[in-house]
């Protein structure tokens, strides 16, 4: 058994395809003098061709994966455009008398290095990306042909060091089982295109096994655990085969169930919402039934090109959001960057605590023109559905104060150049930092809805940073301290009579739904994967019993006991036989 990082969810079991490494015969020997301006000459006609075929694979990909998928290769066109990258091929060619390809290669290896040793996840993508773009111009400098998978149509399991999205974005997801890869993240260009195509996906494994998996080994990898077995047992196979058939038939089963009320037993409604940051994801939503999106991640715009979006192709994307939604409501979080999304064109400073700096709501407060041009887009996609707006990481009145007076400015301009846009739009707030818990009374009076972020909430209550392996272990979202916030968060939203609703990942957890049905909340908002499990189990509870099972758990001192509590009350829920009662609905 080899441990990776599960990066999309799923089962793969069939033998392996090994992708080799990029590699190339360079000219050792140096340029003349009088070869210099045909070298350069080389070189950008080499970039000429490499740009002409991003662009198509933008293209391809997008009818594929989506609109903001595709903007991946917005970043790769902006490397080839970037004046450091392209100073450093040239200064090597100018004053060393080295080839192109020579100088490509070298600049490649400078800054994937320079990269590689920064403690940055964000700047280890970049670095594959400088990779993958520099690759791409070597294959036309030499001439070289492209890495080909299997031409036939038996499917394989994908096995690299590392996949490039421009290699992920030629692959038929008919024949591929899975992947695994020897490195990437769960946040890296190629994990988020692998989950949109919907391929189970295991990164970071063991570079020692580098040699031990061959094209045509019987791998089995599930993209759930993280796990990869090579050369299984006969058992081994059955078992997960089991398991793959057994996750079909639920995939299956739940289908059934897409045009059901999300209602308990004992008539309570709450609205199940999908987080979503693209087209194909809110397509997997709709097919799950949503009642809407209840977090549309605007970052993503932003996020893997050379510029801001400008006004025009934001009212795009929202417009085509808001009128798939068919008059369901669609909730657009404001630019949320800084922490862990960084912009390669917005130069962002570099602080001691960047999830506690300069960041989301912070940001587009200092920035108000940046700020305006996305509430101008989202106002003007409002005419086309239900459009909420909501700003994240607010932390005081002061902010939604502000916050709101810009879009007063907004709305005004739109007006005096005789654009549409609903004059009753809502606005909300995440709720996700303590100092929003604790003045939430005050809060609830400037806004139309809560939506409540459980997982910087949680985070900054306990202080725990849950990407930090070493006290990774303490990030508990079912710590007490957790569970009386969201209760004093939930009564004061319903003092002032506003929507509350949850967009963390706690809304789509099974063992938590009891919990927010005893708080009585009006929406949970969760992947688009989740929304079927969570409406089953809803169908088979009642608010009343989840009433009481809280009250206990609020007599827990430990989260231990809440974790156990919560355990057995789903066990004796399941084994009460209630499902039946849905084939009545």
């Amino acid at each position: 058994m080899i441990q990776g990082i599960g990066a999309s969810s799923g089962i793969a079991i069939g033998k392996s395809f090994v992708l080799p490494n990029w590699e190339w015969d360079l000219p050792e020997q140096k340029i003349d003098v009088a070869d210099l301006a045909r070298e350069f000459e080389r070189l950008y006609e080499g970039i000429r061709t490499s740009k002409v075929e991003i662009e198509q694979m933008k293209d391809e990909l997008r009818e594929v994966v989506g609109t903001e998928e595709s903007y991946i290769f917005d970043a790769h066109l902006a490397i080839l455009e970037d004046p450091v990258f392209m100073n450093e091929i040239q200064g090597i060619i100018q004053r060393q008398y080295k080839a192109a390809e020579v100088a490509v290669k070298e600049a490649i290896d400078h800054f994937v290095t320079m990269f590689d040793l920064l403690d940055d996840e964000y700047m280890k993508e970049r670095a594959l990306d400088i990779k993958d773009v520099g690759n791409r111009l070597l294959k036309h400098l030499l001439g070289a042909p492209e890495i080909t998978l299997p031409s036939d149509t038996q499917p394989f399991i994908l096995v690299a060091k590392e996949l490039s999205p421009s290699q992920l974005a030629h692959l038929n997801p008919n024949h591929v089982l899975g992947i695994a890869t020897l490195v990437g993240s769960t946040t890296s260009h190629s994990s988020i295109m692998a989950r949109a195509l919907g391929i189970p996906l295991v990164v970071g494994l063991d570079t020692k096994i580098e040699d031990a998996i061959q094209t045509g080994d019987m791998l089995i990898i599930d993209g759930d655990t993280g796990v990869v077995h090579l050369d299984p047992e006969a058992h081994l196979i059955d078992r997960y085969a089991q398991q793959q058939k057994q996750q079909q038939e639920a995939s299956q089963r739940l289908k059934g169930i897409v045009s059901f009320q999300p209602v308990t037993q004992d008539g309570k409604e709450i609205e199940l919402g999908a987080n979503i940051s693209s087209l194909k994801e809110l397509d997997i939503a709709l097919a799950s039934g949503t009642s809407g999106v209840g977090l549309f991640r605007t970052e993503f715009l932003y996020m893997d090109r050379s510029r801001l979006p400008m006004e025009e192709e934001q009212f795009e994307v929202y417009r085509s959001v808001a009128e798939k939604l068919a008059g369901r409501p669609l909730i657009i979080r404001t630019l949320d960057i800084g922490g862990d999304k960084q912009l390669d064109y917005f130069e962002l400073p570099e602080e001691e605590n960047p999830f506690l700096g300069y960041r989301a709501i912070r940001i587009c407060l200092d920035k108000p023109e940046l700020f305006k041009t996305q509430l101008r887009a989202i106002l003007r996609a409002s005419a086309f559905g239900k459009v909420k707006i909501m700003y994240p990481l607010i932390s005081s009145v002061e902010e939604v104060q502000t916050a709101n007076s810009l879009l007063s400015d907004a709305k005004r301009e739109l007006v005096e150049e005789g654009h549409a846009y609903d004059g009753d739009i809502e606005v909300g707030i995440m709720i996700e930092l303590p100092a929003a818990v604790m003045i939430a009374d005050l809060l609830a009076k400037e806004v139309d809805f809560f939506s409540i972020g459980t997982n910087d909430l949680v985070q900054f209550t306990l202080a725990v940073d849950r990407m930090n392996d070493q006290i990774s272990h303490l990030y508990e979202p079912y710590h007490p301290a957790v569970l009386r916030m969201l209760k004093f968060t939930v009564e004061a939203a319903k003092q002032a009579g506003i929507h509350i609703g949850v967009c963390g990942e706690m809304a789509g957890d099974l063992k938590a739904l009891p919990i927010w049905l005893a708080l009585d909340v009006d929406e949970l908002s969760m992947s688009p994967h989740a929304i079927l499990p969570i409406k089953e189990r809803l169908l088979s509870l009642t608010q009343q019993d989840s009433r009481s099972l809280f009250s206990e758990i609020l007599t827990c001192r430990t989260s231990r006991s809440i974790h156990e509590m919560l355990a057995s009350f789903q066990s004796m829920q399941q084994s009460g036989g209630n499902q039946g009662s849905m084939t009545t609905r």
